[in-house]
């Protein structure tokens, strides 16, 4: 996977490894601190966008190289999946997570339902109101027509419940076929 992550209406794109090698060493941690300071500090700061882009992007392709390479039933994101895997299923009993309908977590009306749950998860849960993406259906890889933007309890909510209902099996045993089809070619 690459990362060309377009910024704002000023449509600035750029590889993740050329920004990063700009950056250097100083200018890394500068920005991951700046990336942990409350979005209230900020205005519109297309570089601060940029930064945000591609750390949510590298959270993704970890995650996505993660399941594909082991078993996602035995999977543990957080110390605290029971807990948020029992109240999001109490919540959303009947939430469909194979494939998302982006309404469910992006209108008004779904936002207001979401917002106790996640709002349950401060001080338990890590960053847990930071910006992430999320696969909208979760036989697929992360694109730009299969990512919303969701919060982290969120993503961890539903990645949480697609590993442990058996929905992120597909994107598993593709990873490993094409491993082994790597391996017999050597």
């Amino acid at each position: 996977m690459t990362c060309s992550c377009t910024s704002g209406s000023n449509g600035v794109s750029m590889d993740t490894g050329d920004v990063l090698a700009s950056l250097g060493v100083e200018g890394a941690t500068a920005a991951a601190h700046a990336l942990s300071l409350p979005a209230e500090a900020y205005g519109n700061d297309t570089q601060l966008e940029v930064m945000w882009a591609m750390k949510a992007y590298n959270h993704a392709e970890v995650y996505f190289n993660l399941i594909s390479a082991v078993d996602p039933k035995f999977l543990k994101l957080t110390k605290s999946d029971d807990q948020i895997y029992t109240k999001f299923r109490e919540a959303f009993p009947d939430f469909s997570i194979q494939v998302l309908d982006p309404e469910l977590l992006k209108s008004a009306e779904a936002k207001e339902t979401w917002r106790p749950f996640c709002n349950q998860f401060d001080g338990i849960v890590e960053d847990f109101n930071y910006g992430t993406l999320l696969r909208i259906d979760c036989q697929k890889d992360y694109t730009e027509i299969n990512t919303i933007f969701a919060t982290r309890i969120q993503f961890y909510a539903i990645e949480i419940a697609r590993n442990r209902e058996g929905y992120n099996e597909f994107v598993h045993n593709a990873g490993s076929k094409a491993k082994q089809q790597k391996e017999d070619q050597s």
